[in-house]
């Protein structure tokens, strides 16, 4: 499996030993009854240089089943197009076509190994985890409370299955509805479900609350959206997780991981880890210049 530049190879917002506090800072509202679920998130920026056509190219194959994206972020300090939001997300938050809707929320993760009966140990383990099974439910059960004012119908499946990406096994549900009214817009739906506790936490006031006191850096646009709405109103927008945010001397990485009842500090830390390294992957080959 790809790794990470060692801890000490750029520079790592909030750094462990504070990541970790916060895990357990959450811990400690959970187990008061404050919070069911947040997810803190992380950033790593490393002084380097990336040819982002090449870094795309590289993202797809990897995610043929997912949505690679590269958006030129405008920045009045830097030349046009010297910010570019680049990612692979595995995460579809909802596809409308006409009165059909699907959401495909994932919460519940474990990385990969590279030793194939490993691999498969650590996904059957996954799907048999109370503790992720309990971070998924918070998710699915946010979708579709959200959902359901808006359709006539909603199949809503009993129990997750596995998603795998190239570094991660996930639990995925897919949510699937008949709109009552056509009208409604996939961006006006998708608005209505961000952000689900997949990226933020439940209850969703509390944990943003949270977030904003303890994560300690700004998202940007890591745990927004992407995607596109015709005229119809149909559309697919996806959570732009899996991303870096790349300039001319930087490339900045990001990823979050869930906190409910039995979680571990230093594994929510190396999930994180394990996240980052689906760009850290794609991005080591497409580096034209990394800082020594």
């Amino acid at each position: 499996m790809t790794q990470l530049p060692d801890a000490d190879s750029g520079h790592s917002f909030p750094p462990q030993a504070r990541y970790c506090g916060n895990v357990e800072k959450a811990l400690r509202q959970i187990e008061a009854g404050h919070l069911d679920k947040v997810v803190l998130s992380r950033s790593r920026k490393l002084l380097a240089q990336v040819d982002v056509p090449r870094l795309v190219q590289r993202l797809m194959p990897r995610n043929l089943m997912g949505y690679t994206y590269a958006i030129n972020l405008e920045d009045s300090d830097l030349p046009s197009h010297a910010r570019t939001l680049v990612g692979a997300s595995p995460e579809l938050l909802l596809r409308k076509r006409d009165r059909h809707v699907v959401s495909h929320p994932l919460a519940g993760s474990i990385p990969r190994s590279a030793d194939a009966l490993e691999d498969q140990r650590r996904a059957a383990r996954l799907l048999e985890s109370a503790k992720d099974l309990r971070e998924h439910a918070y998710v699915v059960d946010a979708v579709a409370h959200t959902l359901a004012p808006y359709c006539r119908t909603l199949i809503v499946p009993p129990a997750p299955t596995l998603v795998s990406t190239p570094t991660m096994w996930h639990l995925g549900t897919r949510i699937v509805g008949e709109l009552k009214d056509e009208d409604a817009s996939a961006l006006e739906l998708a608005l209505a479900l961000h952000p689900t506790p997949a990226v933020c936490g439940h209850p969703n006031a509390a944990a943003k609350n949270f977030i904003r006191q303890h994560e300690g850096f700004d998202r940007a646009y890591f745990a927004g959206l992407v995607g596109w709405t015709d005229l119809r109103g149909d559309g697919e927008w996806a959570v732009t997780i899996r991303c870096a945010e790349v300039t001319p001397q930087h490339a900045t990485l990001y990823a979050g991981a869930g906190v409910v009842s039995g979680s571990d500090p230093q594994r929510e830390w190396a999930e994180t880890e394990a996240k980052m390294a689906t760009m850290w992957g794609a991005m080591a080959s497409t580096l034209v210049k990394e800082a020594a």
